[in-house]
Formats: C-alpha cells, sequence, structure tokens
C-alpha cells in the first residue's frame, strides 16, 4: 500500500512538503500547536482536500464556523487532487486560537505529484495505470481476491541457449517478453523536481534471487531492456525526467514456491528527499506491488488429451502400432521417442509429469523432470523444452534416489469437493510407506515440499511401498464419467476372485489365465481359486488397497458409488533386499491410457470363456456403460514382464483446466 510521511508545521514559518496523489498525508496539528491554542481553522488551495476527524467524532459545528477544538483524539490529513506544473504552488494554512491571544497562522507550501505503480492486479490480462494508489502490496486468493501473478520464466524461446530463459539476463525476443508480467511506473512532477529528489525501484535481499525485473528503454529505432533487479542487485535508481512519464518494466520468476518461498514478491518504489548535501537521504513515499509465483500444477486423465508420448524400443513394435492406433481414434498428436533418445528406457510415465502454469495473459505447458535419470534423463530437456514449453525438477540429481520417486508414483485425481471444502483442481495423489522403519522407502522430501508448496492441488500421501515397484498407477486410475466427472478406478482382487468363482460355477474351471502366452505360466481357474498361498497373498494386497480406499473416500470426498472394483490379482515375491512386495500377476487393468473417452487397457489374457477372455468382458461391462471405449493392447513382454504396464509405458500433455487458480481458496 502506498505509504507518505507525517507532515509537522511550524508556526509563523513556512513548510513545504510533497504530497503524492491518491495517498492520504497525515498533518500533525495538535502537535504543532503554540502552547495556549485551544482551537484551530484550516484553509487549503482549490487542489487540496483537508479532512478533520474526531476520535470520538466531534458535535458537527453549524455552517460557516470553521474552528475545531484542539482533542488529543483529533486526526487531519490531507489529500491532493492534481499535480503542480511549479514546486510549492498548493497551499494550506491552518490559523490557532486561544483565550486573550491573537491568532497564530502556520503555512504547507505543497508540491503535488503522481507516483504509482501499476500491474494486472484485477487479473483480466492487462495492466490498467491510475491515479488513484489502490493497495496493490496484499495478495488475495478467490474470486473477488486481488494481486497480480508472475510466471517463472521456465521456457527457451532462444534456440542457440541450452537452458531456460530465465537462467540469463537478456530479453530474446518479444515471445521471451511475453512470458514476462508488465510493471508500469506512471509519474507527473514539475520539471525540475528530481534535481533534488530521487526515485528507486527495490526488492528484498530475501528475493531477490527470486526475481528479475526488465526496464525498457526506447529510441526512434528499437527497443532495449536492461536489467535492473534481479540477483545480485536488489534496488535501482531511477533516471526519470521531470513532467509528465511512465515507465514500462517486464518481470520474471526465477523461482516456483517452494519449502522456503512461499511464493510471494513485492517490488517496490520509494521516493527520497535528496536536497541536503550534508544528510543522508529522506524517504517521503513508498509504493509496491505484490505478485505471487504462478503454482506449477497437474492435469487429471478427465482432462482432454493433447499429445502422447510414447517410447519406441527393442521387442515393442506391435505396442507402438497399436498405440498409434488409439491415439489416431482419440484425435491425439503421437511423439514417439527413438531408441537412440530414450536409450532403451522404456517407462516414460516414470521420467516426467507435463503440467502447466498460468497467468492472466499466458498458459504455458511446464514438464516437471523427475530426479530417477536413466535412459529418458535427456528427453525432457533435449525434446520438449523450447518456445512456450516449460520445465522444472526437483530432487536429488545423483544418488539416493528410490523407485518411489518415479512419476509413476505421481496422480492426481479430478476437482473435487469434500464437505464444504472444493478442490476445483483436483488433489495430488503420492505413494508412499505407511510407517517409516530401515526398509521403507518414501518419496523424497524435496519433491513433497515442492509439490505442497503449490498449494492450489493439496496432496494426499497414499501406501504404495506393498508393491515391489512402488507406485500408486499400479492400483488406481481415474476415467471420465457424467454426473461427477469422473469414476475412481481400484486394482480389486476381490473382484477378481468374484468373477472366477462365478465361472467355475458355470462349468468353465478349466478354463486358463495367460492361455497362450509364452514366458508365463498358465493357470486354470480352479486351481487359482484352490491357491491357498495366492489367497493368502491376495488377502494381504486387498487389505493395503482397502487402506487407501479409505484414506482416498475420506480425502476426495468420495462414495462407493463413485468407485470401480477392476479384477486384478497379485502376488508377492521377495525384493533385492529380501522384502515380499507385490507384483501384479497378470498385466495390470488399471494401468491404463486414457485418452478422453477411449481407453488403452493392458490386455489381461483372461480364461477364455464362450470365445471371450472373460476378464476383458468384465471391465467392458463396468466402463463402457459411462461412454468409454475400451482398447485391450498386448504390453505382456515389452512392459509387463519388466513390471510395468501401458500407463508406466507412455505419458499425455493435457489441456490445462478452464477454472483458474487464483478464483480458488487453498
Amino acid at each position: 500500500m502506498a505509504q507518505g510521511t507525517v507532515i509537522h508545521v511550524t508556526p509563523e514559518q513556512p513548510t513545504y512538503a510533497v504530497c503524492v496523489l491518491g495517498s492520504e498525508t497525515q498533518l500533525d496539528v495538535c502537535g504543532s500547536a503554540p502552547k495556549g491554542c485551544t482551537s484551530f481553522s484550516v484553509s487549503a488551495s482549490p487542489e487540496v482536500v483537508v479532512r478533520v476527524a474526531h476520535s470520538p467524532p466531534a458535535t458537527k459545528k453549524p455552517k460557516g464556523f470553521s474552528k475545531w477544538p484542539l482533542d488529543p483524539g483529533l486526526e487531519v490529513s490531507l489529500t491532493t487532487r492534481a499535480a503542480s506544473s511549479s514546486n510549492s504552488d498548493q497551499k494550506v494554512r491552518i490559523s490557532y486560537y486561544g483565550e486573550q491571544m491573537a491568532p497564530v497562522q502556520a503555512l504547507l507550501y505543497i508540491t503535488g505529484i503522481e507516483i504509482s505503480l501499476s500491474a494486472d492486479i484485477t487479473r483480466s490480462g492487462k495492466v490498467k495505470p491510475t491515479r488513484v494508489n489502490k493497495d496493490q502490496s496484499t495478495w488475495t486468493w478467490g474470486p473477488h481476491g486481488h494481486g497480480a501473478i508472475l510466471l517463472v520464466n521456465c521456457d527457451k524461446d532462444n534456440p542457440r541457449s541450452s537452458s531456460m530463459d530465465f537462467k540469463d539476463d537478456k530479453v530474446f525476443d518479444s515471445k521471451d517478453l511475453q512470458d514476462m508480467s508488465l510493471l508500469t511506473l506512471s509519474t507527473e512532477t514539475p520539471r525540475d523536481f528530481f534535481t533534488r529528489h530521487q526515485l528507486m525501484l527495490h526488492v528484498a535481499k530475501s528475493e531477490m534471487d527470486k526475481v528479475r525485473v526488465f526496464h525498457t528503454h526506447r529510441d526512434k529505432k528499437s527497443s532495449r531492456y536492461r536489467v535492473v533487479l534481479g540477483p545480485q542487485q536488489p534496488s535501482h535508481s531511477l533516471e526519470l525526467p521531470g513532467g509528465q512519464h511512465r515507465a514500462h518494466f517486464y518481470v520474471e520468476g526465477l523461482a516456483f514456491p517452494d519449502a522456503n518461498f512461499p511464493g510471494l514478491i513485492s517490488l517496490t518504489v520509494s521516493l527520497l528527499d535528496i536536497s541536503s548535501q550534508d544528510l543522508p537521504e529522506i524517504l517521503v513515499f513508498q509504493d509496491s506491488v505484490t505478485f505471487r509465483v504462478a503454482p506449477w500444477i497437474m492435469t487429471p486423465n478427465t482432462q482432454p488429451p493433447e499429445e502422447v508420448y510414447v517410447c519406441s524400443i527393442f521387442e515393442n513394435e506391435d505396442f507402438l502400432k497399436s498405440v498409434t492406433a488409439l491415439a489416431k481414434k482419440a484425435k491425439v498428436k503421437l511423439t514417439i521417442c527413438s531408441s537412440e533418445d530414450n536409450m532403451e528406457d522404456r517407462w516414460m510415465q516414470d521420467e516426467m509429469e507435463i503440467g502447466y502454469i498460468q497467468a492472466p495473459h499466458k498458459t504455458l505447458p511446464v514438464v516437471f523432470d523427475s530426479p530417477r535419470n536413466r535412459g529418458l534423463k535427456e528427453f525432457p530437456v533435449k525434446c520438449l523444452l523450447g518456445p512456450d514449453f516449460g520445465y522444472v525438477t526437483r530432487g536429488p540429481q545423483t544418488g539416493n534416489v528410490t523407485n518411489l520417486d518415479s512419476f509413476g508414483n505421481l496422480e492426481v485425481s479430478p476437482p473435487v469437493k469434500v464437505g464444504q471444502k472444493k478442490y476445483p483442481l483436483g488433489r495430488i495423489l503420492i505413494g508412499n510407506s505407511s510407517f517409516p522403519s530401515m526398509e521403507s522407502q518414501e518419496m523424497h522430501q524435496a519433491l513433497q515440499d515442492f509439490l505442497g508448496a503449490q498449494q492450489v492441488q493439496a496432496p494426499v500421501k497414499l501406501y504404495s511401498d506393498w508393491l515391489s515397484v512402488g507406485h500408486v498407477d499400479e492400483f488406481l486410475s481415474f476415467v471420465p464419467a457424467q454426473k461427477k466427472g469422473f469414476r475412481l478406478l481400484l486394482a480389486s482382487p476381490r473382484s477378481c476372485y468374484r468373477l472366477f468363482q462365478e465361472q467355475l460355477k458355470e462349468g468353465h474351471g478349466e478354463a486358463l489365465l495367460l492361455e497362450g502366452v509364452s514366458k508365463k505360466k498358465q493357470q486354470k481357474i480352479k486351481d487359482i481359486l484352490s491357491n491357498k498361498k495366492l489367497r493368502e497373498h491376495n488377502s494381504y494386497v486387498e487389505s493395503c488397497i482397502d487402506w487407501n480406499r479409505e484414506v482416498l473416500k475420506r480425502e476426495l470426498g468420495l462414495t462407493e458409488q463413485d468407485i470401480i472394483d477392476i479384477p486384478q490379482l497379485f502376488r508377492l515375491q521377495e525384493d533385492s533386499r529380501g522384502i515380499l512386495k507385490a507384483e501384479a500377476l497378470f498385466p495390470n487393468m488399471v494401468n491404463m491410457l486414457v485418452l478422453g473417452k477411449h481407453l488403452g487397457i493392458p490386455k489381461p489374457f483372461g480364461p477364455i470363456i464362450n470365445g471371450r477372455c472373460c476378464l476383458e468382458e468384465k471391465v467392458r461391462s463396468l466402463l463402457e456403460p459411462l461412454g468409454l471405449h475400451c482398447t485391450f493392447i498386448d504390453d505382456f513382454t515389452p512392459y509387463h514382464l519388466l513390471h510395468g504396464d501401458i500407463h508406466c509405458g507412455t505419458n499425455v500433455r493435457r489441456k490445462p483446466f478452464t477454472f483458474k487458480w487464483w478464483n480458488m481458496v487453498p
């Protein structure tokens, strides 16, 4: 908020002051009163408005009576309505009165000026400079909130650069400027005003490494942009001419909200009186604008797909053909990462998560690069980072990375309402251990801190460390549906046993699971149902999923009607540490690719009943009534045998939400 100083007048001597349009300046009438005075009157030039107030309010004087008592609760303030054409051309006269004494006068000469910072505090996408200083120093959430928004300039507009735009202190071109937020400084002063005054633009030292500000210099031929604030540069003296002037600044964010950075940055302009060569400068006035750095936002399966990513590797030609056909049906662009670029790393989902950042004037897709750094480690930078495609990463880049730091362990729900609390952008879901132990794993704290600091998709911790790979996408998925907008799919051993029991009763106990699949043992339905050890394994798995089921119902505001159980069996195997962990017995059908109404589901190779896979038929019966189209894709050899399925091997860039994040209340 704009802030000026208090003016103290001196009786029988002139006082000189500067008043800024739109700001209210306090006038110390009582403290300046001569001894023995009990009342005063005040008159002013037409450009100056004087307000006299009492606490409690004094009785209103009769019309034409201009004296006020000098009470301790007296407050006198003044504002100016016009900028001065010359110094001290506006005047205020204060007359003091006392019993048996002549009136004593104090004269105040005022120079009215305009100084105002303007940004897009209304979130309209445009900056509207105003002569009235509104409160721009606070930032509020919600549909009636206000405050400017800043993007981290994390794309790469310069093709010759090897990194993101914010890594250097240059403006590449006009497209680079579009990733920044405009800040305007408007001034109107007498012509010689800045011979005795100085304007400083500054940012707190604790924030200077989070922001960079460019000043526009225009001449007849071109525009140039010079850095005035940023890392190692917390303040800048502005060389401005007198008269009416408008200076434009472009502001770029350098850091996302994180554990030690709430995302708020304040830029301040200070007016200093430098008229005395023997004394330090005097602070006369300040105006501030607070920006909030736009958060990184994930998009759920229910958002329309725009681009699918998948790897070309040895032995996945047929899989690629199936994914290509599915993308064509869904009318979605397909990008295939070559084997040269992926180095036989097929797990596209684990490498990255694609979200976006948004300001009223610009929306930018941003890839969140996981710290797993295997064969695909260069893909997000080499193939995605570019003009209007940003990049961010967190977590350890070498060592101390676990399976839970891969982004198959990072999902987000569709928008939900929990009680009276709305999450219009959904809630992030991450998998962790149920309790800490020497053997347990959890997502790296740097990743968790980053996700939580974005504020708009409050993370929910689930229990996933019971799985061999440990990712939440191994037991849950979301699909679009009418009414609520989605259904939650959960892997369900209970549902699978129920289905196989029904088939046994109908005389199909000899039907084989994984019939015709090489490298895997085929099992009859009756043998699966009579396998006590397998039953115990799946009873344990069901208890783990049921735990998550209750967490999801509670944290996402779901009922049983919002959940669909997808038949799935697991088995427990010892991992490299000798700890029993669960893995899917057959291709994991919840680990699917969702492209609008088109679903790419791992082909389960279930028992063939009357010429059809009973597992496929069951899933069709559950999902097709929702208007969804099920395509079962064989991912057995290139993915399932390596403990992953279709979702693990693909990734999707989706449309941003139509809902604007600043309109919510975290």
